[in-house]
Order: C-alpha cells, then structure tokens, then sequence
C-alpha cells in the first residue's frame, strides 16, 4: 500500500471498506457518512494536501448492490500525489453530502452526476440539470435509460 492509503486508513479506520495501489494509483472505497470529512482531511493534512480535485464522475452498477458509485479524483500539486476516493451509494437511496464547500469547483461536476445519474447531493447550492434541460425525462447515463426513449436533448424554446 502508499503511505497515502495507509494514513487514511489509519486515521478513518472501518470508514475505509477497502483500498487497493496499482501502477501508482491510489484508490480507497470509502462509507459515504463521513466523506466530506474525509475529504477535508485529504485537502488539509500537511503529509497529504491534496489541493486539487481533478474530476468528480458518477458510475452505474447496473445489476449490483449498491447499484451506483461517485469517484472523486484528487492530485496534490505540491506533493506530486493523487489517489482517486469512491463511494458506493444503494439505488433506493443514491446521496451523498455535497462536496462544494471542500473544493468549489466540484459545483459542475456534482450537478453533472445529478443529472446524467440521478445522484444526490445533499447540501448542494444548486442542485439542478446542467446538461439537459428541466423537463428531461430520466437520466441518459444510467444503464436501464431506455435507448428506444425518443426525446429531444434539447428543451423546448423559451
């Protein structure tokens, strides 16, 4: 393991479900009840600071339980690091709390995974579409979206 896995599970303990290292790649499923702690840790730890939240992407299980995953990539510029963080979220419920007050440029990236997922981001400031209009009918990226559906990507002119 890196020393970055290792510290977060020594520091979260079962709040880390697994880790795994490969070819420099650092990953760390991590419970969702914590994760904006967890976060925050990330970002402010001396041994650690990651600065800089790359990428925020849903992911759809289509099949399993949890059904449905949010991937947080973060790279330490100083550091030279990055570990890319998941949580697992069940179809019955896909939440988790909002990551825009550690790193505001998460904003589009959340309301990204809202809208092509369904994900919810509880605490979010704007939790709306940002690439389908309002009255879009489902969520395109989940894998059960029906590909006979025929609707305009496009809303309706104001």
């Amino acid at each position: 393991m890196s020393r970055v896995l290792d510290k977060l599970a020594a520091v979260f303990g079962t709040e880390v479900v697994a880790t795994h290292s490969d070819f420099g790649d650092d990953t760390a499923l991590v419970r969702r009840d914590r994760i904006v702690e967890i976060l925050v840790f990330l970002r402010d730890d001396p041994d650690l600071l990651f600065d800089f939240a790359m990428d925020l992407t849903g992911v759809d299980h289509y099949g399993e339980e949890p059904r449905f995953e949010v991937v947080y990539h973060l790279y330490s510029l100083e550091k030279k690091h990055r570990v890319r963080i998941k949580v697992r979220l069940p179809e019955d419920d896909p939440a988790v709390d909002s990551a825009v007050t550690v790193w505001p440029t998460l904003n589009w990236y959340e309301r990204e995974a809202y809208d092509m997922y369904g994900i919810i981001f509880r605490g979010h400031p704007r939790l709306t579409r940002i690439l389908m209009y309002e009255g879009f009918d489902g969520h395109p990226l989940r894998k059960d979206y029906p590909k006979e559906k025929r609707q305009p990507t496009i809303g309706p002119e104001e």
